[in-house]
């Protein structure tokens, strides 16, 4: 058995299968740490899924390999993968392309609390700060800039965003230089808060940032960076 066999049946001897086979995989959001999803591996599912870094998974109905997205288009890009403590369930944390769920849905858990009507249809909750701020923003492009410093910032022009990206900037960094912890932690705030306008009046979103950096995850930053310089 060469190296890669033995790590291969090393990992796949950690695992708790079940009777038949199966081991169930809880996929999130890398970006934003939101639960997409569950479904359920065998071996090979698991191992196609380490060497394609595409979510691939066991379909018990059809008693067959898919991988996500096939159909659709809405692929996972594996981050990384790790198992629980008692070794029978696998968290796998991935960039989604598209929503995760067949219905269209963001995330398959979309039904809330139930009441006296059963389960009711709820938009999913914010992955995060990050990602109800920019829905935030994004929903304040309609307001009225009279009444809106966001509205007045995106019907202002990228030119005024960035005077102010700037400016919050070199606030920042003259924070830094006093050694003024909490006027630190407030002027990181005010800059994040201008990257993501900024980023809103370029029609992108803070989960781009966030993917790139889920995708350097791993790779050494001198690495990375030397990548990115110009061959000559």
């Amino acid at each position: 058995m060469n190296e890669p066999e033995a790590q291969h049946a090393a990992l796949l001897a950690a695992v708790r299968w079940n009777a038949d086979g199966l081991v169930p995989v809880i996929a999130q959001d890398a970006r934003n740490g939101q639960v997409l999803m569950l479904a359920w591996m065998n071996a090979e599912a698991l191992l196609t899924t380490l060497h394609e870094d595409m979510g691939t998974y066991w379909s018990r109905s059809r008693q067959a390999l898919w991988r996500k997205g096939e159909t659709s288009g809405h692929i996972q890009h594996l981050v990384d993968m790790r198992l629980d403590c008692d070794g029978d369930t696998i968290l796998m944390r991935v960039i989604q392309e598209g929503p995760a769920c067949h219905t269209g849905a963001q995330t398959c858990f979309f039904l809330g609390q139930p009441g006296k009507n059963g389960w009711q249809h709820q938009a999913p909750p914010p992955g995060n700060i990050l990602d109800g701020l920019q829905a935030t923003l994004h929903h304040r492009r309609a307001a009225d800039p009279g009444q809106s410093y966001v509205a007045q910032l995106l019907h202002g022009g990228q030119d005024r965003i960035l005077k102010k990206v700037g400016e919050e900037a070199t606030e920042f960094v003259i924070a830094c230089k006093n050694h003024a912890s909490k006027q630190i932690v407030a002027e990181a705030a005010d800059l994040l808060f201008h990257l993501m306008v900024a980023l809103e009046e370029r029609e992108l979103h803070i989960d781009d940032v966030l993917g790139e950096l889920a995708r350097r995850e791993g790779v050494s930053g001198l690495e990375e960076k030397a990548a990115r310089r110009p061959r000559a």
